[in-house]
């Protein structure tokens, strides 16, 4: 069997096995997919109306503005389960175990990350039935612009994930891994998602405006709603491959790491 097949054969074994924990143990990942779904709830019902004034808009053109962050939110949220996942096997041993095994070394860590995208954007599809549900619409995206976003989506994801397993590949046990992932949650909160940049302090700006989440916010608002993407669109795609490239390293240097 060539390194190929036997990398495929492997990481599809592993990746099988990573789904069926999702589904023997479904509360951690409900827990994570509600937090974004009662955020949207929350912004729409509780803040909307007063936050609404900040955009120039009611509460429809108000949904309209939260649902790309919240998406990114949701995915945020979903990670933090590959990072306990794996955290999970390496204070139990199975990682210690994988690397004496006749499998390929980087299925392993492949399983993680290909399970934990998918369950990111099937997170991301359930979350965007609910803000349809409450009053989402795209009326001038193209099939080209959704599917753009969805293919923004997942980069986005799976970069992502490449952090969240490097988080959980260094931390001492599940509690300390889940932790150490509460920034993928809370840095949406300090963008663009939820209230416009200028209506933020002087000082502040420039910290909502270069992290991660702003400009994929605005890249999904360029696609989804028609307002002006500028230089977001490459600000999204640089920020993703940079996220993936040290996810990736941070992931795979613990991994070969020989265990003490």
């Amino acid at each position: 069997m060539s390194s190929l097949s036997l990398a495929v054969r492997d990481s599809s074994t592993m990746l099988r096995r990573n789904l069926l924990h999702a589904r023997r143990y479904p509360s951690l990942t409900l827990n994570l997919l509600l937090t974004p779904v009662m955020l949207l709830l929350l912004f729409v019902y509780i803040f909307g109306g007063a936050m609404s004034g900040g955009i120039g808009g009611g509460r429809d053109e108000y949904i309209a503005y939260i649902v790309p962050g919240i998406l990114l939110m949701t995915i945020g949220s979903t990670v933090i389960g590959a990072a306990v996942s794996v955290s999970t096997d390496m204070s139990e041993g199975i990682i210690a175990r994988f690397r004496s095994m006749a499998i390929h070394r980087g299925s392993v860590l492949i399983g993680h990350v290909i399970g934990g995208v998918l369950q990111s954007l099937a997170s991301v599809v359930l979350v965007g039935i609910v803000g349809v549900a409450i009053g989402f619409r795209s009326h001038d995206a193209t099939a080209l612009k959704w599917l753009a976003a969805f293919g923004l989506l997942a980069l986005f994801a799976l970069a992502l994930t490449w952090i969240a397993i490097g988080m959980g590949m260094v931390s001492p046990n599940a509690e300390a891994a889940g932790n150490s992932a509460m920034p993928l949650i809370l840095l949406p909160l300090i963008s663009s998602a939820f209230t416009p940049i200028d209506s933020m302090p002087g000082w502040f700006q420039p910290i909502a405006e270069y992290q991660p989440f702003t400009p994929v916010i605005e890249t999904l608002r360029g696609l989804l709603l028609g307002t002006e993407i500028g230089y977001n669109g490459w600000l999204a795609l640089g920020w993703s491959i940079a996220l993936i490239a040290l996810g990736y390293r941070w992931s795979t240097a613990s991994f070969n790491r020989d265990p003490k």
